[in-house]
């Protein structure tokens, strides 16, 4: 009966959840029941019921209040159950009672008194009044009596109903003198108490060997809680070295931005000062030039003839010059060498960041290993350097091989200065230019190679006119002027970034930078309008721009700057350079468009199949064998192809227009003025369909497709 009470308990207990009120979190307590068949504590209920009427269970809302009623069965389930877990509660006190009395032992003959002694020879337990037999009578003298004990049954052997005086070691378990003498005959024995000696010894040995590893381990943790006490405080020590040292990192890029912009400011004041004493002096000649618009009134206002012709008259010396605007700006080559400085490396830290922290170091050694190689020999002007080998001297010393007839080339000594980095932005800078071929360039053929630095323009010596090629003299003068003046130009801005540059990785020179030959159909200006005829209307592809370029006057224009734009993650997108392409691609017929720039300065135009890689340090345009382009590097005109660079002449072009004949296998690009003047070509086969493609860095740069006109 008590089996089926308890079972019956624990079926109630598997349904304490479901006699559970939901927002008092008890039993139910006058359980009501609501149309939506949910149950609830009535005053729960009611106490939830204020202006509306809904379960706050299952949100159902009632137009009215409901009639409530009380769930007769739930509340006398909940009733049962209540009085179980009572019971259930007082059970564990009942049942150590029951031990406590279960643990006195009774007398055998009268099962009422508590037993005084134990017989072992007569396996019974006997109360004083009963062992008086076995104290008086001399029959019973022989029994052995102990002390009461409750396990006789347990020391009664089951197969021959004596008493287990021994022990068997080889089999584990006490035996009767009958088992030693038929199933356990032979094996080692001992008493009971003998074997009890030797478990305790046996325990008591391994409870010295516990307390010895208790130790042990107790001394471990200690010796692990001063090891973290030493961390801590090792951390503390590292954290504040490189708090320091990232300190002095930012005090000297402070130190160098206050230099640059008091540079900036320096340029600017001399600049308003040329301004303020110029415009001084022309104040100074509009005042005697209007004087002497008075003196001139004042003669003609003169009604006396002969007064009129004896006065006499000179214009001011300022009449007799022609006033000009001044050519004054910012771009020193301090200024210049400055900004390009600070955009560099950014570049270089950008690019260093992204490498794992374990790879950056041994990034930068490599940097100064490099550096070290290219590093010149010592001069007037670099002291402390480590002199170079003999040899060394000597291989740096002996000329390039050169066409007989002419004057050996010698190569370029790099200008003394400090290594900043050794890649910027995935241009390859870590090898020397080690020459510019001949190129036809305005009718002139240039001479042999000459050795320039990354960074640097070095332009050939006009040599004999090209035959077949000569330009009129008047268009002959005005290119060697432009020439000319782009010599000087991109010369003296180069230096000023060369120092910016350094070399990296094996010190190995690279191969020769080519000029592929313009053909000599394109190599005089043409007319604009003969090229409009293959104008093609071009859009640039969101899903390619980089998350920095900002598309904008129906997706004509792309412009840079530091902040991402929240475009949606594309597969076609660039997620390293800067770059887009358009919508449209090319693989037959004649196509040109126009492109007009923000600024000559840190921007790529050119064309990529849609295969490029848009996420790879590769994805440069001109840095893989699926892209080719045209790029303004500061001062510096470089074509690009297969990580291939052709360093050419700088026109400053505002407006670029790019010629692509599919079956030709060309793209020839122009610098469009009045007429569009063609100043580099590629030839490739069409693989696929190529795409115009565009690099902008330079914060606040932009480029535009130009609506063509003719």
């Amino acid at each position: 009966m008590a089996e089926v009470d308890e079972s019956h308990f624990f079926s109630l207990l598997s349904l304490e959840d479901e006699l559970t009120c939901s927002i008092c979190l008890s039993t139910f307590d006058c359980p009501v029941t609501i149309p939506c068949g949910h149950n609830f504590c009535q005053d729960c209920l009611l106490a939830t019921w204020k202006e509306s009427y809904s379960c706050p269970q299952c949100r159902t809302h009632f137009a009215t209040k409901p009639e409530l009623k009380k769930n007769t069965v739930l509340s006398t389930v909940v009733q049962t159950f209540n009085l179980r877990s009572t019971k259930s509660e007082a059970s564990p006190a009942e049942e150590e009672s029951k031990a406590k009395k279960e643990e006195v032992i009774r007398c055998d003959a009268c099962m009422e008194a508590e037993a005084s002694q134990t017989c072992l020879t007569c396996m019974a337990s006997f109360c004083e009044d009963h062992l008086r037999p076995h104290r008086e009578n001399p029959i019973f003298r022989l029994h052995q009596l102990s002390e009461p004990v409750g396990d006789l049954l347990q020391r009664i052997c089951p197969d021959h109903h004596k008493m287990m005086e021994f022990f068997c070691t080889q089999h584990g378990r006490p035996i009767c003198s009958l088992c030693l003498q038929q199933v356990h005959k032979g094996c080692p024995f001992m008493s009971h108490e003998e074997q009890r000696n030797m478990k305790e010894s046996d325990l008591r040995s391994k409870l010295g060997l516990l307390d010895g590893k208790i130790t042990n381990n107790v001394t471990v943790m200690s010796q692990m809680r001063d090891m973290q006490n030493q961390l801590k405080d090792s951390a503390t020590n590292r954290k504040k070295a490189l708090s320091a040292e990232y300190q002095q990192m930012r005090d000297m890029l402070a130190r160098d931005e206050r230099e640059a912009l008091s540079a900036v400011d320096r340029e600017l004041q001399s600049g308003q000062t040329k301004l303020n004493g110029l415009t001084k002096r022309f104040t100074e000649n509009i005042d005697s030039m209007s004087k002497a618009k008075e003196d001139i009134h004042s003669l003609l206002s003169q009604s006396q003839t002969l007064a009129f012709l004896q006065a006499s008259f000179d214009l001011p010396q300022a009449a007799s010059f022609d006033p000009h605007t001044p050519r004054i700006s910012l771009d020193s080559k301090k200024v210049t060498a400055t900004q390009g400085f600070a955009a560099a490396l950014k570049e270089y830290l950008t690019e260093l960041l992204k490498q794992p922290v374990e790879a950056r170091l041994l990034k930068l050694k490599q940097g100064e290993c490099a550096g070290e190689k290219a590093a010149p020999a010592p001069g007037p002007e670099r002291t402390g350097s480590q002199p170079k080998s003999e040899e060394s001297q000597k291989q740096k010393a002996k000329p390039r091989s050169h066409s007989p007839g002419r004057p050996p080339i010698q190569p370029l000594i790099r200008p003394p200065g400090p290594v900043y980095m050794g890649q910027l932005g995935g241009w390859n800078t870590s090898q020397y230019t080690r020459g510019i071929r001949a190129a036809s360039v305005s009718g002139f053929t240039f001479s042999e190679p000459q050795w320039a630095f990354p960074g640097q323009v070095r332009l050939p010596t006009p040599c004999s006119p090209d035959p077949g090629s000569q330009p009129k003299v008047g268009q002959k003068k005005k290119k060697e002027k432009q020439t000319k003046k782009a010599q000087s130009t991109g010369n003296d801005k180069a230096r000023s970034m060369e120092n910016l540059l350094s070399l990296e990785g094996k010190g190995e020179p690279a191969a020769e930078p080519e000029t592929s030959d313009i053909p000599p159909n394109i190599t005089s200006a043409e007319k604009r309008s003969e090229l409009l005829k293959y104008g093609t209307v071009l859009t640039l592809d969101p899903k390619t721009a980089h998350k920095r370029i900002t598309l904008s006057e129906g997706f004509t224009k792309a412009s840079v700057s530091d902040e991402h734009t929240n475009y949606p993650d594309y597969p076609e997108r660039f997620a390293v350079c800067s770059q887009v392409l358009t919508s449209k691609g090319f693989s037959r017929g004649r196509h040109y468009w126009e492109v007009r720039l923000s600024s000559s300065n840190f921007i790529g135009i050119g064309l990529a199949y849609n295969s490029i890689d848009r996420k790879g340090p590769t994805s440069r345009l001109g840095r893989n064998a699926q892209s080719w382009c045209v790029e303004w590097f500061n001062v510096k005109l470089s074509a690009w192809h297969n990580s291939s660079e052709t360093v050419l002449v700088n026109p400053n072009p505002k407006r670029i227009g790019v010629l692509l004949d599919c079956e030709g296998g060309t793209a020839t690009f122009y610098n469009v003025a009045d007429r569009a003047y063609p100043f580099h070509s590629f030839v490739f086969p069409f693989a696929a369909a190529v795409y115009p493609a565009f690099w902008i860095f330079s914060s606040g740069s932009s480029i535009s497709l130009c609506k063509l006109q003719a």
